[in-house]
């Protein structure tokens, strides 16, 4: 049952991952654009959608947890082995998915931040030498 468990998990965590990719494509695609101007932000925008799948996958997968279904605690004097009821069920759906979400959320938090600080590089660069489209090409 556990193999059950860690694959609806993993599945569950896919597809949400897929959908968060999915959603924050077309801001970050916008925002490479601005900072990078170039050919090479469809490259970074690959990139960053797989790193959200990659995070999002591990965040929501949680091994250790599932290991628990898998083998049984050891107590004093008795061998304890978790139920899988239907609550406990509904229980580890919502903490992949929660979990898969504030995984992805961190991950664009640092994203979103190292952003910023490029565009106010960016800005004060085109103050002083105008709009990056002008600047000459190496």
């Amino acid at each position: 049952m556990s193999l059950v468990l860690l694959l609806v998990t993993l599945l569950l965590a896919v597809a949400v991952s897929f959908a968060v990719a999915r959603a924050f494509s077309i801001p970050i695609d916008n925002i490479l654009k601005r900072i990078i101007g170039d050919e090479i932000s469809a490259g970074w925008l690959t990139y960053l959608k797989f790193a959200i799948l990659v995070v999002g996958v591990s965040a929501g997968v949680r091994i250790r947890d599932i290991e628990k279904y898998a083998m049984p605690l050891r107590g004093d004097k008795e061998v304890r082995v978790f139920d899988f009821t239907f609550e406990r069920w509904v229980l580890e759906i919502y903490r992949t998915a929660i979990e898969t979400l504030q995984g992805i959320a961190w991950m664009l938090l640092v994203f979103f931040v190292f952003a910023l600080v490029a565009y106010v590089i960016v800005r004060i660069a085109e103050m002083r030498f105008g709009p990056i489209k002008d600047w000459p090409k190496p």
